[in-house]
């Protein structure tokens, strides 16, 4: 058995071990991917969702939308209305404006001798001196090139920025980058230079503290590309979204232009130009776009900018740290499959599949992406390969124990219908057998266990069943029973020592001088010998005890509990104390008169000491009905232990009156006078006439004996009806010497006579009373007395009355 378990520990080890490295390599080479594409990318986009930020109130949206174009007519619009807008944005001296239009062609919008479109925007920027202009990248065959606004506008404007996104495998726009350029010329991100516009940071300022800029760079091939002609990017930013369409302050081009927005609502703000509306917006999608599809262009810059402002970005974590971040949960996981119950295990990996969700979105909030996926993915197949090697190993088990176990003694007898239950189950999967296999098992085992707490409750004696160290877990009715009677009324989980701690110190304990009993050694191998023989003590209310303990041991002769049995020997005590006594009194009373017998044979044998004949005749008389009379003693007191009862309906008069007239010439020696008040009635018993006659005559014979001449004794009967029964009490009193209180308590014990000062000697050897005592408690009775020292004694039976 051991060896089977051994090796089903290291087979189950094994598989531990093999899956662990599995998947922990899974994990490793999905999270060196840094992200498993769409997976972490949708859940990138609903983190990004719930992760909103209020909208800065210093960026203000100046909208080219449907209504200003309903206003004002079809696309493209002269550019005297641009400087016009611009105009009126300055007067309030607004930080900077961001005017997202491109004008890379000269406006032919003009006429009548007035001024130039173009010449007039261009005026308009100069004297602004904070208007930042896009700049794309176009191609015309032969690679990417910037694509400047006219000369003249770029001129005026402050700066020029990148209006470009970068849009990942599934079209969605995450981030940008802050600078884009070629042949050694950088351009800022459109949002970044109107920042730097804001806080008048000039390019070369810019360039000087490069390293300074939010986001990642790329790797240094890249950026100085050895193709001259290669577009180079570079700081890339993911950006953190504040909200989708609508989340920041917008207001319609056409209000601004009529001046219905008052000057003042743009002063000391970020004012970005651009189209919003349906159809001629630049529109991208975004992780927050959600239901609205997608967002405008320039929406996407007041995000940027917001972020740029609050100097907030999110940083894509190395390679390294996502995989110690989707390991870390996969070992723990791995560890409670090794360690905890598959329910738990369970739970576990639902609790870790949470925790890396919101750790990974917390992680974000705080500006750093932890994809999650790839731990995601591994603890949701991790769980469901460990469940399937451990059915394995479980099938595999319970076939292998079932063999074991089918192997062991049925102890029990068993239902006939178990065989064909057995049959039925031949159709069955090899799980389902073997679970069947082992349900019969356990059942054998439950019935056992069944049968050994019958037995335990059907034995006689206080029994229990303890751990090791004493903690008691069975118990059975007797055992409770007793614990309760001396102080102890809950057994089960106490500790077996306590339970004996008001017992007398056994003495076939203390051997030797040295040695001291503890209750423990009862639970101790070393005294198992001692224990098995049991010992012998004394509880709290007198009763005679014997402890006894034995080892339990399981099926590989391992120590697991003790058997402790608690027999109350008090009646074979007391009946050893009785024969004891008996014997002494038998060896020195009923002696005595024999050894008076043969002493005078052997005078009468000598003429010198010879007794006259009629002396020696009365002497020998005397001794042989002394010795007679102790025998009957024994024999009356023997019959009237035994159950053995010749039980006789018949009236308590009669026997009352035959036991008067039996003592009549006992007390006319003394002129002792018995009277009888007996009441004219029927006293219905059931009783043993010939030992209830004895009683009455033991009595009756008493008061003569213990009263002095010329007195009297009374006899009187009485029938006592009451609700439920009725009784026959006989009183009789005399008017003798009576008895000492302090012996009064000994009246009904064996061998106890009495005798005070005036009272002349009698020849009783104790037992009288005992016999009296046993028969009126056999007939179901009591007897009941009341002396004092020369007042007399009164003697008081109550029987139950026979009715038909």
């Amino acid at each position: 058995m051991d060896r089977i378990r051994k090796g089903t520990r290291r087979i189950a080890l094994f598989e531990w071990i093999s899956i662990s490295l599995l998947m922990l390599l899974l994990t490793a080479g999905l999270a060196q991917m840094n992200g498993l594409g769409r997976l972490d990318q949708t859940l990138y986009d609903r983190f990004m969702q719930a992760n909103s930020y209020p909208a800065r109130p210093d960026i203000i949206i100046v909208a080219i939308d449907d209504y200003s174009l309903a206003e004002l007519g079809k696309w493209p619009w002269p550019r005297l209305r641009h400087a016009e807008l611009i105009k009126q944005i300055n007067a309030a001296k607004p930080v900077a404006i961001g005017l997202d239009i491109l004008f890379s062609e000269t406006d032919h919008q003009q006429s009548d001798g007035l001024e130039s479109g173009d010449a007039s925007l261009a005026a308009a920027l100069a004297a602004s001196n904070n208007v930042v202009l896009p700049l794309v990248s176009t191609s015309a065959g032969k690679g990417l090139h910037p694509s400047r606004p006219l000369a003249t506008l770029s001129e005026a404007a402050r700066q020029l920025g990148h209006i470009h996104l970068e849009l990942d495998k599934d079209g969605v726009a995450r981030s940008v980058f802050l600078q884009e350029g070629m042949r050694g010329e950088w351009w800022p991100h459109f949002a970044l230079a109107m920042r730097d516009v804001g806080r008048d940071i000039t390019l070369q300022q810019v360039a000087a503290k490069e390293n300074a800029l939010q986001g990642a760079r790329l790797p240094l091939i890249d950026r100085n590309s050895s193709t001259p002609d290669a577009w180079q990017r570079d700081f890339q930013m993911h950006i953190p979204f504040y909200g989708s369409s609508g989340h920041f302050t917008s207001v319609p081009y056409v209000a601004v232009l009529r001046g219905e927005v008052p000057a003042e609502f743009f002063r000391d703000k970020y004012v970005l130009v651009g189209a919003t509306a349906v159809g001629m917006a630049d529109s991208f999608t975004t992780p927050v776009s959600g239901n609205d599809g997608a967002i405008s262009g320039i929406e996407i810059n007041a995000n940027v900018l917001a972020s740029l402002l609050d100097e907030r970005s999110i940083t894509i974590v190395p390679a390294w740290q996502a995989m110690l971040f989707c390991l870390l949960p996969v070992t723990l996981a791995l560890l409670t499959y090794l360690f905890f119950s598959p329910r738990l295990a369970l739970s576990m990996t639902a609790g870790l599949i949470a925790v890396v969700l919101g750790a990974s979105y917390v992680a974000l909030r705080v500006g750093y992406w932890l994809p999650p996926a790839a731990a995601l993915l591994v603890l949701l197949i991790a769980y469901p390969i460990w469940s399937w090697r451990r059915l394995e190993a479980a099938i595999r088990y319970l076939g292998e124990e079932f063999i074991l176990l089918d192997k062991e003694p049925h102890l029990l007898p068993e239902l006939h219908t178990e065989t064909a239950e057995q049959g039925k189950h031949a159709l069955q999967d090899t799980l389902e057998q073997r679970i069947n296999a082992m349900r019969t098992a356990a059942r054998r085992v439950r019935d056992l266990r069944q049968f050994v707490s019958d037995n335990l409750n059907s034995l006689p004696d206080a029994t229990l069943v303890t751990t090791i160290d004493g903690n008691v877990l069975l118990s059975n009715p007797p055992a409770t029973l007793y614990f309760a009677s001396i102080g102890y009324p809950v057994v089960q989980d106490a500790m077996l020592p306590y339970l004996f701690a008001k017992m007398t110190t056994p003495q076939t304990m203390e051997e030797t001088p040295n040695s001291s009993f503890s209750w423990w050694n009862i639970l101790d191998m070393h005294y198992t010998a001692i224990m098995a023989k049991g010992v012998e003590i004394v509880d709290p209310k007198g009763r005679d005890l014997l402890i006894k303990s034995a080892p339990c041991f399981s099926g590989h002769q391992e120590l697991t509990g003790w058997i402790v049995s608690v027999i109350d020997i008090s009646l074979i005590r007391a009946a050893e104390r009785s024969r004891d006594e008996t014997l002494h009194f038998i060896s020195h009373d009923m002696r005595a008169p024999q050894a008076s017998i043969l002493a005078m044979l052997e005078l009468q044998q000598d003429p010198q000491t010879a007794l006259p004949p009629a002396e020696f005749l009365a002497r020998v008389e005397k001794a042989s009905r002394i010795t007679l009379a102790l025998a009957d003693n024994f024999v009356q007191l023997a019959r009237a232990e035994s159950p053995d009862y010749r039980l006789e309906d018949m009236d308590f008069q009669d026997v009352l009156l035959d036991a008067a007239d039996e003592m009549w010439s006992l007390a006319k020696d003394k002129n002792i006078r018995i009277v009888s008040q007996i009441p004219v009635a029927d006293y219905p018993v059931r009783i043993d006439r010939g030992l209830m006659t004895r009683v009455l005559t033991n009595l009756l014979s008493n008061a003569i004996k213990y009263s002095p001449r010329d007195t009297t004794i009374t006899c009187s009967l009485l029938y006592v009806a009451e609700i439920v029964d009725a009784h026959i009490i006989c009183v009789i009193s005399d008017q003798g010497y009576g008895i000492a209180r302090a012996d009064q308590s000994r009246l009904f014990k064996r061998f106890q006579r009495f005798k005070i000062n005036e009272q002349p000697k009698n020849d009783g050897i104790g037992l009288g009373m005992v016999f009296v005592k046993t028969v009126i408690e056999r007939h179901h009775g009591n007897i009941e007395f009341a002396s004092a020292p020369n007042e007399g004694t009164t003697f008081q039976i109550k029987l139950p009355a026979f009715q038909v």
